[in-house]
């Protein structure tokens, strides 16, 4: 399996993930947004499965923080601007996608590896 997880260490969502792959016996690559964002090839692949739209965390603290709820913006430009924009975790296995807590897909990956 080739599992990639984007999110933070700071996120309890992204640490799960984490922890989910590695009880079963699976090393994902782990990519820190706080280190390194999307890049927009990276960004174009997880936008064919799952629109920009849902992608941006209206709920989170820097979407509040920037006063995101009152402004007009390009959302895949924001997103590649500020990482900590997505929502997390984002996790890819080959070109499936999944963003958020989303065990019970995660489980299906697993069992056909």
């Amino acid at each position: 399996m080739n599992i990639q997880i984007f999110g933070t260490n700071k996120d309890n969502d992204t640490k799960k993930a984490l922890r989910f792959f590695k009880e079963r016996g699976i090393k994902p690559h782990f990519r820190d947004l706080r280190e390194k964002g999307l890049a927009k090839g990276e960004l174009e692949n997880i936008a064919r499965k799952i629109p920009l739209e849902e992608l941006i965390d209206t709920e989170g603290k820097q979407y509040k923080k920037r006063g995101m709820a009152y402004m007009k913006f390009d959302i895949e430009e924001e997103l590649l601007e500020d990482p900590l924009l997505l929502k997390m975790p984002i996790v890819r296995n080959r070109k499936e996608v999944t963003v958020g807590y989303a065990p019970e897909i995660w489980k299906k990956w697993t069992e056909q590896k």
